[in-house]
């Protein structure tokens, strides 16, 4: 029996290469129809602009609108437990362990995480406009730890190493375990930053305005950036699945142009 003709290694290679392209060319369809969606949602500011087309609108409400400002605490704002003068809305607090344990069939030192304690903390902000003098014309934002989206900025960070003391010394000989580092960190939502809800608004009488979570089922999303940078990060997502989907179909295409013509000059070879 003859050798075959083509290296598995360059099949695998091809059918790898389209199978990749498939996968690339579906997630980039994905995010070309996300995109569209989102380029249909209208985007405002806390502005008498949108009081006014609140008033004009049916119950007082927009369902799904994307809402652009500056966050701003409608009362004390929440102090950073390390960083001085620092201040948020949205605050998350995590402590966790490394620690390392002796595993007698690999005879290694293993590491884990245990003991993560995590604290959340919130008060009351609305979005102002940015450079408003008025005030009173903002857009509260009603539960916003039930939105998602929210990538709070982490203001500390630190890791503190255990010393190798006697008890720990003692506490690795009788369990098997020693604690190796504690990380403390921090996150905020800080004042003055700039944040674009999605859901909700409510023109709750006056010049109030209420920004919540949709009724209809779509989702409730803060992202602490403009609305700009939102879509462009989307737009390099799109664009990213794209390339990978025209590389990997070329490279495809390519060994399999080739294979094709080195059987064809085999045949040739042959024939004569």
């Amino acid at each position: 029996m003859s050798d075959l003709p083509v290296n598995p290694l360059v099949l695998i290679g091809i059918g790898s290469s389209f199978a990749f392209s498939g996968l690339f060319y579906k997630l980039y369809k994905e995010k070309k129809e996300e995109l569209k969606k989102l380029k249909e949602i209208p985007i405002f500011k806390p502005d008498q602009h949108l009081v006014k087309i609140l008033r004009a609108s049916p119950h007082k409400r927009l369902q799904y609108v994307a809402v652009e400002g500056l966050v701003q605490a409608d009362g004390e704002p929440l102090a950073s437990q390390f960083v001085p003068r620092c201040f948020g809305v949205i605050q998350k607090i995590a402590v966790e362990e490394h620690w390392k344990y002796w595993n007698s069939l690999t005879k290694t030192w293993n590491s884990r995480t245990m003991n993560r304690k995590e604290t959340n903390n919130t008060v009351p902000f609305s979005l102002v406009s940015p450079g408003a003098y008025i005030t009173d014309l903002y857009v509260k934002v009603q539960n916003p730890l039930e939105a998602s989206g929210c990538d709070l900025e982490r203001v500390y960070f630190k890791v503190r190493r255990a010393e190798e003391g006697l008890v720990n010394v003692m506490m690795q000989g009788i369990s098997g375990e020693k604690p190796v580092a504690m990380e403390e960190s921090e996150e905020l939502l800080r004042v003055g930053s700039t944040l674009t809800g999605f859901g909700e608004v409510v023109l709750e009488g006056g010049q109030v305005m209420r920004l919540q979570a949709p009724q209809d089922g779509r989702k409730f999303i803060l992202v602490p950036t403009d609305y700009r940078s939102f879509m462009d990060r989307h737009e390099k997502t799109a664009s990213m699945w794209k390339a990978l989907t025209a590389v990997t179909g070329i490279t495809g295409a390519s060994l399999l142009a080739k294979v094709i013509y080195g059987l064809v000059g085999k045949q040739d070879d042959k024939s004569k």
